[in-house]
């Protein structure tokens, strides 16, 4: 089993299978940009929270988080793929590729967790508005994103890595993925590893549907309060939600979908559907979530209307 285990030192990433040679250069292209909005598009985001003091807001932090989190997934993953293409620069070494599953775990499930607490702002803010200040504070947001960076992420994600590195290969060494995930890495097994399938599953599910549970009950809370009241200020309260559940439809839906249809035995995706419904709901929310906010978001766009006023200024003088 040993000589299995050492057989392999490096992965050779497919990209999208099937796709003939001549799109190598119209795909690459398309990476390209997609990493560039997502660069510009959430990098302007942490900009402007960061060094704008109006922005020193809870919600403005956790969107913050968001940002960084995507764009850090985006890192890791893209410049590799677009390499892939662009330069045939398809291997990678087996232990850089253990690295990346555990990143694309760890910022996918800091994605989940960061949604949770921004569902938890929305519900302290509507249902509770006048304790809001005190209950949701610069600290308390700080000391939340702080426990799921640092703790909650990687000790719910690790496991996945874990796994991934027990498992024999006999030879092929062909992921048949965007980049290095368990699924697309378990697939090279040449034993049963329906064990530790299922182990990563379930930690999958948790990290997935326990903070979706808790979005669903405060947006049920929220829900509730509002037809209760009937106030118009909260209703006006109420718009600000739609920006966060349009994000979260993007990151839940897909996900979920996935995770269980490729754990259903008689169920089989073909990999180039895989890959590109991999690509639609790894890339383009992370694309798509900046642009939301910079369009539902007054302060956001106030703040970035002043930014490009004031360089236009500069210019002129």
């Amino acid at each position: 089993m040993m000589s299995n285990l050492t057989a392999v030192s490096e992965i050779i990433l497919v990209g999208f299978p099937g796709l003939p040679d001549a799109f190598n250069g119209l795909v690459s292209t398309v990476m390209f940009f997609a990493y560039m909005i997502s660069l510009t598009t959430n990098g302007t985001v942490i900009f402007l929270v960061t060094f704008n003091e109006n922005l020193h807001q809870p919600m403005y932090l956790f969107i913050a988080n968001l940002a960084t989190s995507d764009l850090l997934f985006d890192t890791v993953t893209l410049p590799k793929l677009i390499a892939r293409y662009w330069f045939g620069a398809s291997t990678i070494p087996l232990r850089m590729c253990f690295f990346q599953i555990f990143l694309v775990h760890y910022f996918g499930g800091l994605d989940s967790f960061l949604l949770m607490l921004m569902a938890a702002d929305r519900y302290v803010a509507i249902c509770h508005p006048l304790r809001y200040t005190s209950i949701v504070t610069n600290k308390v947001v700080t000391i939340s994103c702080g426990f799921c960076w640092t703790i909650l992420s990687p000790s719910t994600n690790i496991a996945a890595t874990v796994l991934a590195s027990q498992i024999p290969l006999c030879g092929p060494n062909k992921v048949n993925s965007l980049f290095c995930g368990y699924t697309a890495y378990a697939a090279l097994a040449c034993t049963d590893i329906s064990r530790p399938r299922k182990v990563v599953f379930v930690f999958a599910m948790v990290v997935l549907l326990v903070p979706l549970g808790l979005i669903l009950v405060s947006y049920i809370k929220i829900i509730v309060t509002i037809s209760m009241t009937r106030s118009e200020s909260l209703r006006r309260a109420f718009s600000t939600c739609l920006t966060h559940l349009l994000v979260i439809a993007f990151y839940f839906a897909p996900r979920i979908f996935m995770y269980i249809v490729s754990n259903i035995p008689f169920v089989r995706i073909k990999p180039d559907v895989g890959a590109l419904l991999l690509y639609l709901y790894s890339f383009v929310p992370h694309m798509a979530n900046p642009i939301i906010y910079f369009l539902r978001t007054k302060e956001i766009k106030q703040t970035l209307r002043r930014a490009l006023q004031g360089s236009k200024f500069r210019e002129k003088a």
